[in-house]
């Protein structure tokens, strides 16, 4: 045997490296707290942005000083230092004099990191530890300027040109025991004494939602459960800004979750290349334009038209089933499309339900597979996906579980019909509730709901709804008398 072919490398942990370097991290870090350095910039002026660009230099001179006073590699290149020096300047006031945040820069960088062992060896965050230093001198860093008042540049304020001008932070008004003088409105937008960092909570809450609704429409475009806190669903708010957040919400929900692992791997190519999530957009974009034109007659506008086209095909097709209007009363085409991505669902590996776009994409190949055989029976033919051809029997798995999924749909149909509802209030019933949907059409439309149904049809909607969220076969098991008599056996075994 080939002794290179038994050669070992031995090396010490970690054997799994990740491909983003700590400069790519600290980089983005960078990139995120943009959006507060503007909104600091804002409301206390330029000196906000002088007072963080010097913290920035000082933290880089000093670790770029240290390391070659001690004779050490230069790691300024990182970027680390960039961040703890707008982090230090994000904690402090607006008014610090330009020299205490350079002692403060000297304390994160030099005592709290570099004397620990550098990046990743601290024991305390080196921003935060600097702040609890630059306490030290107390009248600077309890100094604050209401939000408006514009400080110059390079001005070195004194606490006499500042009087009038300060105000307490709402946390300091709370430690005394006393409400803060800012009203609600001042604090939600950000017209109050505080540091750098703390920006307008108008910045969260932009597109007029409370938090709590907030909170409530994110998870459930999220999960696409499609729970909301208003009877009118997301047309409560009547909002296009709000339509159109919750809209890509739901559509990035319904897409494969192993292409954002791609994504954060920088495997770009290989999502660029997914031929699920060309088809999951195409038929969005399709559904959308089409649906668009079919309505355009009821809104007027093209924008309306487009956003509500889009809303309903986002909800529907991810099975969340928020809805901005009475879909029920569109035109037969539009509720057609809609129906018909009731089936569809989302991608594979995502929070939607339904048959899935990779099923559906597997089923139309597998069926002109077949045709092509009868054609030419002696023609070597296979279903590819992915770029990869799939094995024969994964395509019969695939066409196996729509045989069972069509029959527990048929004989559910069957039942629900002894109602005695009319057929398209039936048909969209048990569409909704299989798929995972939420609103059908007719008396189960966006502005109806499920009441009227009989108890034994409630329990069997309810069966039809786990047994699609499961892929039917789980729930079909309970039904098999193997399944109870394998645990029987079990548990006479452990008696025994």
């Amino acid at each position: 045997m080939n002794e290179e072919a038994l050669k070992l490398t031995l090396s010490s942990s970690p054997h799994a490296h990740s491909p983003n370097s700590t400069r790519r991290i600290m980089l983005d870090v960078c990139i995120a707290l943009l959006p507060a350095l503007i909104g600091a910039i804002v409301f206390f002026g330029a000196r906000a942005l002088t007072l963080t660009a010097l913290s920035v230099a000082g933290c880089v001179f000093f670790e770029w000083a240290y390391r070659r006073i001690m004779k050490k590699d230069n790691t300024t290149g990182d970027l680390s230092a960039v961040v703890t020096g707008i982090l230090v300047a994000f904690v402090c006031p607006v008014t610090l004099p330009f020299w205490t945040i350079l002692i403060g820069d000297f304390f994160a960088i030099v005592v709290v990191k570099q004397l620990f062992g550098g990046i990743g060896a601290n024991i305390v965050n080196p921003a935060l530890a600097a702040r609890a230093f630059l306490f030290s001198w107390p009248l600077f860093m309890n100094t604050w300027v209401r939000s408006g008042v514009h400080v110059p540049a390079f001005s070195n304020p004194t606490t006499a040109s500042l009087d009038g001008l300060t105000a307490a932070t709402p946390m300091a008004s709370l430690h005394v025991g006393a409400m803060p003088e800012a009203s609600v409105l001042d604090l939600f937008l950000g017209r109050t004494g505080g540091s750098l960092g703390e920006v307008s909570a108008m910045l969260l809450l932009l597109g007029g939602m409370d938090l709590f609704d907030a909170s409530v429409h994110a998870f459930g475009a999220a999960g696409t459960g499609g729970f909301s806190s208003r009877n009118a669903s997301i047309g409560a708010y009547n909002s296009a800004y709000i339509d159109i957040v919750t809209g890509i919400g739901m559509l990035a929900f319904g897409i494969n979750f192993n292409l954002y692992y791609f994504l954060l791997m920088r495997r770009f190519r290989d999502v660029a290349k997914s031929e699920e999530l060309w088809t999951y957009l195409g038929i969005v974009a399709f559904s959308t334009v089409t649906i668009a034109a079919n309505i355009r007659h009821l809104y007027g506008a093209v924008g309306t038209s487009l956003r509500h086209a889009f809303f309903q095909v986002s909800s529907i097709i991810t099975t969340t089933g928020y809805a901005t209007v009475d879909f029920d009363q569109w035109p037969g085409y539009a509720k057609t499309v809609l129906v018909l991505l009731m089936f569809v669902g989302g991608c594979a590996g995502s929070t939607g339900g339904g048959l899935k776009v990779t099923r559906v994409v597997t089923l139309v190949k597998a069926a002109f597979m077949d045709m092509r055989k009868m054609i030419h029976p002696n023609a070597v033919v296979n279903v590819r996906m992915e770029g990869r051809a799939m094995p024969e029997k994964q395509v019969r798995g695939v066409q196996a579980y729509f045989s069972v999924y069509m029959l527990l749909y048929a004989v559910s149909w069957l039942l629900l019909s002894l109602n005695g509802f009319d057929l398209l209030s039936t048909f969209t019933a048990l569409s909704a509730c299989i798929n995972n949907i939420g609103p059908g059409l007719g008396m189960v439309g966006p502005t109806g709901n499920f009441s009227a149904f009989a108890p034994w049809a409630k329990l069997l909607l309810s069966f039809d709804m786990l047994a699609g969220r499961l892929e039917i076969f789980p729930m079909l098991l309970l039904f098999v008398p193997s399944t109870w008599r394998g645990n029987r056996l079990r548990r006479w075994e452990r008696r025994n």
